[in-house]
């Protein structure tokens, strides 16, 4: 398992975090490596009910691409849509806390994930640079005031490009957006909107075993 430099107790909260999703693919067996948030049926609190008890982790690799990240830029909002159990999120924790300056707003409609999440926070020490928005990220991220320098995209695919278009006005050239499982085929109208320059946006896609894919977006 990949090690973390960011000092205890995050580091023992973050591998613990990481080994039971690690637990947890093992007894579904032979398979996908994670489920990926796509475009299934039901709205977007049924989605979140059906998939409370899934831990569905950023890779290591890509949590620590994240934390480099926010590290350079040293955004003082980062964003982060689809929150889950919370593992990206003490990534971008770990970053803003050691750039010290910065807050974390993020979003989750499990109430279970949020409650178990919120735990974990506390426990790693970093509660108090994250606000964790209950409800419909597209009711709950519009309040956010800017500039946001660091958006995380990791939630259901089909709203990536309606997440993006309300923070948009928020986002200033340099703010970086990094969206997870680039590979999905729900991701399609999104990297289709990133990759159009008329949009404002330059970017990469990465793709390797340890990160998974990735499209990492900068506004221009």
């Amino acid at each position: 398992m990949t090690t973390f430099a960011y000092g205890e107790p995050l580091t023992e909260v973050l591998t613990g975090l990481y080994r039971r999703a690690a637990d947890q693919r093992s007894r579904r067996g032979p398979g996908p490596g994670r489920p990926s948030r796509g475009a299934d049926g039901g709205d977007a609190r049924e989605r979140a009910v059906a998939a409370q008890d899934m831990y569905m982790p950023i890779s290591p690799s890509t949590g620590v691409l994240a934390y480099s990240l926010v590290r350079a830029a040293r955004p003082t909002t980062v964003v982060e849509f689809g929150m889950s159990y919370g593992i990206s999120t003490l990534h971008l924790a770990a970053a803003v806390r050691d750039n010290g300056i910065g807050a974390i707003h993020t979003s989750e409609l499990s109430d279970k994930k949020i409650a178990a999440a919120s735990a974990s926070f506390a426990e790693a020490g970093v509660a108090d640079l994250i606000t964790v928005h209950d409800g419909d990220a597209l009711e709950t991220l519009a309040a956010i005031e800017g500039p946001i320098g660091f958006l995380l995209l990791d939630g259901w695919k089909d709203l990536y490009v309606p997440v993006l278009r309300l923070l948009e006005d928020r986002l200033v050239p340099g703010s970086l957006i990094l969206a997870d499982n680039a590979d999905h085929a729900g991701t399609a109208p999104y990297l289709e909107y990133v990759r159009d320059a008329r949009n404002g946006y330059t970017g990469v896609y990465l793709d390797s075993d340890r990160i998974g894919a990735i499209e990492l977006s900068c506004r221009i």
